[in-house]
């Protein structure tokens, strides 16, 4: 796919969510899917290949949570992966500072890779696992904004994502058609300082594909026992 090809396609796709970019930042959409390809041919970064299915399901889908962004503030993406939702947000709101997070180092070299061709600008991608990284005094309870798509289930990933938030921000977890699991995550919600606010019901323009925006508001600090230690949030959620 030449650039004009991918160009008229991703305008098509963002005009489901009235955005509109500009051709840089298109250009740098165009970098960065021709990046995951290839270097999805060395490691195991995604299982959707196809360009258009990066542009929907990738680029596409990472936006749809761009109306609670605003610009100047410290967002972090937790579980990150190859980047989403965090480098498309940061494309597009290029006035935010954004932390990406992976355990995975390969992936981090991906990231940077990605964030030095396209010339992003405050955005740092960090090796490390959440349940340790909270621990640590300048990342807890300081950002506005902490998202993640995909990683675990609801209230599992609520205490990987919850102590980086301080009170008044927010988290948006990005999840499948079926959030059967949000009503045993009500109790995980309350223990660690949210309130439900909202869940967005979204699909996907031109496909099937359902998604649920989870959103919470973060009204009290979080306890400071949360997160335990790395992997006792999946052996054991809270319920």
């Amino acid at each position: 796919m030449n650039f004009e090809e991918f160009k008229t396609m991703l305008n098509t796709e963002l005009n489901y969510l009235s955005i509109n970019l500009s051709d840089i930042k298109l250009e740098q959409f165009y970098t960065y899917m021709n990046l995951l390809i290839e270097w999805n041919k060395k490691i195991n970064l995604t299982a959707i290949v196809e360009e258009k299915d990066i542009i929907i399901k990738h680029f596409l889908d990472s936006l749809t949570i761009s109306k609670y962004i605003n610009s100047n503030q410290k967002i972090m993406d937790i579980g990150t992966g190859a980047g989403f939702p965090g480098i498309p947000l940061k494309i597009f709101q290029e006035n935010i500072n954004m932390n990406l997070v992976d355990s995975l180092n390969k992936r981090i070299t991906f990231l940077n890779e990605v964030v030095n061709k396209i010339e992003l600008k405050n955005i740092v991608a960090i090796h490390s696992r959440a349940e340790d990284l909270a621990k640590i005094e300048e990342h807890r309870e300081k950002y506005d904004i902490v998202v993640s798509r995909a990683v675990a289930k609801l209230n599992t990933l609520l205490e990987y994502m919850m102590p980086f938030i301080k009170v008044g921000g927010t988290c948006i977890c990005m999840k499948g058609s079926n959030i059967e699991e949000l009503e045993e995550s009500k109790k995980a919600i309350e223990i660690l300082g949210g309130k439900l606010e909202k869940v967005d019901e979204i699909v996907l323009p031109n496909t099937d594909i359902k998604r649920n925006n989870i959103i919470i508001k973060k009204i009290k600090n979080t306890p400071k026992e949360y997160p335990r230690k790395a992997g006792i949030p999946t052996k054991n959620p809270i319920i």
